[in-house]
């Protein structure tokens, strides 16, 4: 995989943490040219300067593009920013999220379902939608970090799960449509990754829960996670589902379902 994305032009969202933050870092030392995309200005000025660093030997390099991925005009704004930047864009990375942990029946403001669909779903479908005609112009790439919460039902993750069910069947449509393009549909479902972002995962009144409710000891890392996200991407593979686990759950799903509610309902109980 060393080298496969040398030159390559990628935008990557939710890249100011985590996975997009490691995704990133890791492209720019294959020497990639990154257009890094999320609200945090700041934090997206840290990513810079950390691609920049892993890039030196190798060509890679990366501009912070600050954007409210909510919003399909500032989604547009951040693809005609890269594209002005590099002259081109080959590979779309949609890693931007936001997490939920909650009971249905919790939840009192049901706004808090909007907020995270507009995340993790239109913001994808948005900035999807936007680069489109300059990825078909390069028979580029197209890859969504989404969850094995996109497979399967998931308890206190209801919000959560449905949005990264409807981000996998957009992008196994849309993967239908772009046949014969040259245009490739990765998507990856990780399990539980140690992101360590406190502030992005909310709780029943929407508001930030204020910690990680996993087990980071047992969780990938976001440096491990990206480094599948890359295989695969690289191998534009149609879907990559990590861990053995996951796995194995999406075999059982078919056969014993109910099964899989009861491991689904242990693993969120024990945070592993």
């Amino acid at each position: 995989m060393n080298g496969e994305f040398r030159d390559n032009v990628v935008m990557v969202t939710g890249a100011s943490s985590g996975i997009g933050e490691q995704v990133a870092v890791q492209l720019a030392g294959q020497g990639a040219k990154l257009a890094l995309v999320a609200r945090r200005a700041d934090e997206l000025a840290r990513v810079v300067l950390a691609c920049q660093t892993a890039g030196a030997s190798t060509g890679g390099t990366a501009i912070a593009v600050p954007a409210d991925l909510t919003d399909p005009n500032a989604c547009a704004a951040a693809v005609a920013t890269t594209v002005a930047h590099y002259g081109r864009l080959d590979t779309l990375v949609n890693n931007a999220g936001l997490g939920m942990w909650a009971r249905v029946d919790e939840v009192q403001d049901l706004s808090v379902f909007q907020r995270v669909m507009q995340v993790n779903y239109f913001g994808a479908v948005y900035t999807t939608a936007a680069a489109l005609p300059h990825l078909r112009a390069r028979r580029g790439r197209i890859v969504c970090v989404s969850s094995l919460a996109g497979r399967t039902g998931v308890p206190m993750r209801s919000g959560y799960a449905a949005s990264k069910h409807a981000m996998n069947g957009f992008f196994d449509s849309l993967r239908i449509e772009l046949e014969g393009t040259g245009v490739t549909v990765t998507i990856v479902n990780p399990g539980f990754v140690g992101t360590g972002v406190q502030g992005r995962n909310l709780n029943a009144s929407g508001v930030p829960l204020g910690f990680v409710p996993i087990d980071l000891n047992a969780a990938m890392t976001p440096a491990a996670c990206a480094v599948q996200v890359l295989q695969a991407a690289a191998a534009r593979k149609r879907e990559l589902v990590m861990t053995a686990r996951g796995k194995i759950g999406m075999w059982l799903k078919m056969i014993a379902p109910s099964l899989i509610d009861r491991i689904a309902a242990k693993a969120i109980s024990r945070g592993k």
